[in-house]
């Protein structure tokens, strides 16, 4: 029977082969490898997958379509909202091995790509790498520069963390029913060394800081730097998309030691 896509679940099911395997590509998974996929759907990306790796974790909330995907041999169905399921129970049902990583893929649910990126930012520490298919406008804010119109409170926070790579686009007609907007597939490997900071007091001074993007940051974060105790040098004569990620991350850990 076929499946009907449900708007609920934000589903647009990936069906064009030269897309599927070029992603299938750049992942390359290998045997052993803890390969974990977000949203598998009908099994299409996950089949090329796991026709690669041998065996794979899948995690997908529509039952109709778990319960299809566990009559797939080698599949591990977590049946369950991503945003509910911590990282590190993930990783427990994939038997991710004492120092490998799991390698996250997915084509995320458009309408929550945004929690799911940050959902996953705080398992990061148990993540290899992760592909994934989102807007491509928010693959832009993802991998946007200072100075950038894209760049903001999510570009900082992912490049935290994360070395983040476009790799490809992709357009509504790969997708079955199609998109309204344009879609592009982002490489994300987290940093070796990454810097060792209060990761909830960053989240906060870069959520105030482009709460007013247009506005001079000594308006903005002025205020907050004040109520942190902070006492040290701080250019607030720019506007919250002029600083560099590493230049917030500094800041943050100066607050920290303030407080």
């Amino acid at each position: 029977m076929r499946h009907l896509a449900r708007k609920r679940f934000g589903q647009h099911f990936l069906v064009d082969a030269a897309v599927l395997a070029a992603i299938v590509d750049a992942v390359d998974p290998r045997p052993g490898e803890a390969v974990v996929e977000i949203g598998p759907g009908l099994g299409a990306l996950t089949r090329p997958l796991l026709a690669r790796c041998g065996h794979m974790t899948v995690v997908e909330l529509d039952r109709d379509l778990a319960a299809r995907l566990r009559r797939e041999p080698g599949l591990e169905v977590i049946e369950a909202d991503v945003l509910k399921v911590d990282v590190a129970e993930i990783a427990r049902r994939a038997a991710l091995g004492e120092g490998a990583g799991l390698r996250v893929v997915g084509n995320l649910p458009y309408n929550i790509s945004t929690p799911i990126l940050f959902h996953l930012l705080e398992g990061v520490a148990l993540v290899q790498d992760q592909h994934l298919m989102l807007q491509r406008e928010v693959v832009q804010r993802m991998a946007a520069g200072p100075g950038t119109k894209a760049y903001g409170r999510l570009s900082v926070m992912l490049q935290w963390r994360y070395e983040v790579e476009p790799l490809f686009e992709v357009g509504p007609e790969a997708f079955d029913p199609p998109p309204a907007v344009d879609s592009a597939v982002v490489r994300m490997v987290p940093l070796a060394r990454p810097s060792a900071i209060d990761a909830a007091r960053l989240g906060e001074l870069v959520a105030v800081a482009f709460s007013q993007r247009r506005k001079l940051l000594r308006h903005t974060l002025g205020p907050w730097l004040e109520r942190a105790g902070f006492t040290g040098s701080f250019d607030l004569q720019r506007r919250a998309e002029e600083v560099p990620v590493q230049a917030y991350v500094e800041l943050a850990r100066d607050c920290s030691r303030a407080a």
